[in-house]
């Protein structure tokens, strides 16, 4: 995205705002406005969000004394979004822009060399009953903690579970079904087939292709607010809610270290190319302020170490293992919230040379209106078997309009 491309955004955002102010503009929080055709064929929402994060970083040194801290002030994430229906209500569609430096790095020659602004371009067709048809880029039914949006977590980030394993978005098709069993037991049904290398790919498929399947149990019915993918009883349901979860991931002659993630793996012919197979269970609860999150994850690969056509090593290795995330908080009347994780990554050693991680995270969180602005802060201890040890402290500010 180039100057003039940059200023046909602003001032095609800057004509629609003077629109607005014609208008009822919405409450904070519930996007900057929302439009409707005269004929009622389309609408759209367009909607800003911010994030500003410090960090400072403790090291212990091979003496056992702590080194001067990292210290790192960034916008961690700032976006535009815009969702709405085009025709019908029911050919929706979505599509997130990422401006920040950490949103659009990762350019590389698989990517056209060009940042990575597109997170979400993608329709949503319910052409039948209780199906729905995903087509564009968008995230994939993987880990809850991935399928939260970043805008809605519980703490300032994501676990290390989600940052080792995860299957984030990528290119291609979903199709989604939900029925209920009896009373309100429900249950979701999510299959995707994608490129299987990620988000903005634009030389071609490299690999093969890679398959999503989700299913979903909701044996009390659903959350209030769509609260199973969100961070924190900001409801405080009245009565137990409970979501159990599996995905079963298949990623065919993936040629990424992390199956469509990580780095390409390259060798004396082109690619190497393996299949990567990742299984995650994971569950959601909450009651009355008290939220409790947990994960597992497995990845393991038919042939993990990367060689080249006469059996060298290249050096690259899927990064097979598993891991653990448990995660539960508490929210209290004057919506200030503490909260707790661990997690435990453990990654083959005898393949990809890593030893065991283990890490503390204790939050506190000031929700002011709800996740659209809050303050959030937390500690982690992270320690290496054998290893390092760290220990993080962070501060967000988060906006959304």
């Amino acid at each position: 995205m180039n100057f003039r491309h940059i200023t046909v955004l602003f001032v095609f955002l800057g004509t629609i705002i003077s629109y607005s102010q014609e208008t009822n503009a919405p409450k904070f929080g519930k996007g900057l406005f929302n439009l409707v055709g005269k004929d009622s064929t389309w609408s759209m929402k367009i909607a800003a969000r911010m994030q500003f994060l410090s960090t400072n970083t403790w090291n212990k040194g091979d003496d056992d004394n702590w080194v001067d801290p990292e210290q790192n002030f960034l916008v961690r994430r700032a976006r535009l979004k815009f969702n709405g229906f085009a025709y019908t209500p029911k050919l929706k569609y979505k599509l997130e822009l990422g401006l920040s430096n950490r949103d659009i790095s990762g350019a590389s020659t698989y990517t056209g060399n060009a940042p990575r602004y597109i997170l979400d371009a993608v329709i949503m067709w319910n052409f039948y009953e209780n199906f729905e048809l995903w087509v564009g880029q968008t995230k994939l039914p993987g880990n809850i903690e991935r399928v939260i949006s970043s805008g809605n977590l519980q703490q300032v980030d994501r676990s290390l579970v989600n940052s080792r394993f995860n299957i984030d978005r990528d290119q291609g098709i979903q199709l989604r079904h939900h029925f209920y069993v009896k009373n309100n037991f429900l249950i979701r049904e999510k299959f995707a087939i994608s490129q299987g290398e990620g988000r903005n790919i634009t030389s071609g498929n490299l690999g093969g292709h890679q398959y999503t399947t989700r299913l979903e149990l909701l044996p009390f019915g659903t959350f209030e607010g769509n609260g199973e993918y969100s961070g924190s009883d900001l409801q405080r349901e009245t009565k137990p809610k409970l979501m159990l979860a599996a995905t079963y991931d298949s990623n065919q002659n993936a040629v990424k270290t992390r199956s469509n993630q990580g780095s390409y793996m390259t060798n004396d012919t082109g690619f190497y190319e393996t299949n990567i197979n990742t299984f995650f269970l994971d569950a959601m609860f909450k009651y009355q302020g008290f939220s409790l999150m947990g994960e597992y994850v497995h990845r393991d690969a038919k042939d993990p170490i990367a060689k080249n056509s006469d059996g060298t090593l290249t050096g690259d290795e899927v990064q097979v293992g598993h891991g653990l995330n448990l995660q539960t908080g508490y929210l209290f009347r004057g919506n200030w919230e503490v909260s707790g994780r661990y997690t435990e990554i453990n990654l083959d050693e005898a393949i990809t040379g890593r030893n065991p991680e283990t890490q503390y995270t204790l939050g506190f969180s000031k929700y002011i209106v709800g996740h659209k602005l809050k303050v959030q802060t937390d500690l982690s201890y992270l320690s290496v078997d054998g290893g390092s040890v760290r220990i993080m402290y962070r501060l967000q500010l988060d906006v959304h309009f």
